[in-house]
């Protein structure tokens, strides 16, 4: 089987999936909203507070959100008030867990200051902490230089 890296200049970019999701989800504001939805945030005024953006930054954010399909608006009434929304998860949404997670890994690794990571996820049942971990399908864990690249069905060539 032909590996894609050893002529990469033969395939182009244009279809990738890797880009396709960054436009989705690449900016700062969307993966902080992402780790609060994720972490049981629901209301407007705090994922405002939780991620400390703007309010009309985090409605055009949570617009663009919704209409990506990440998270659903759903409408609530607290007595004697006027009726408000509430954001949850779609699948969509819900399946960018191990993104977050991954990236949480890396940053406890290399990002956090001396005392240590702000909070550590751990698996309800056994108590250990929780890590993203790259396996197969067959469920073999895999390393970097593990990973053969085959064109899949949407593969540009250049001529």
């Amino acid at each position: 089987m032909e590996d894609l890296r050893d002529d990469r200049d033969s395939w182009s970019n244009a279809n990738c999936s890797v880009a396709r999701a960054m436009d989705i989800v690449g900016g700062r504001s969307t993966v902080l909203i992402m780790r609060e939805a994720l972490l049981g945030t629901r209301r407007f005024d705090d994922f405002v507070r939780r991620v400390g953006v703007g309010e009309p930054a985090m409605a055009a954010r949570l617009r663009e959100m919704v209409a990506a399909d990440l998270l659903e608006r759903i409408p609530y009434r607290e007595p004697g008030q006027r009726t408000r929304h509430e954001y949850q998860l779609t699948r969509k949404g819900r399946e960018l867990l191990p993104v977050i997670t991954a990236l949480r890994n890396w940053g406890d690794t290399w990002a956090a200051d001396d005392a240590g990571p702000s909070v550590v996820a751990t698996h309800h049942d056994c108590g250990q902490p929780i890590r993203a971990v790259l396996r197969c399908a067959a469920g073999h864990e895999i390393e970097d230089g593990e990973i053969d690249i085959s064109a899949g069905p949407g593969r540009i060539r250049r001529d």
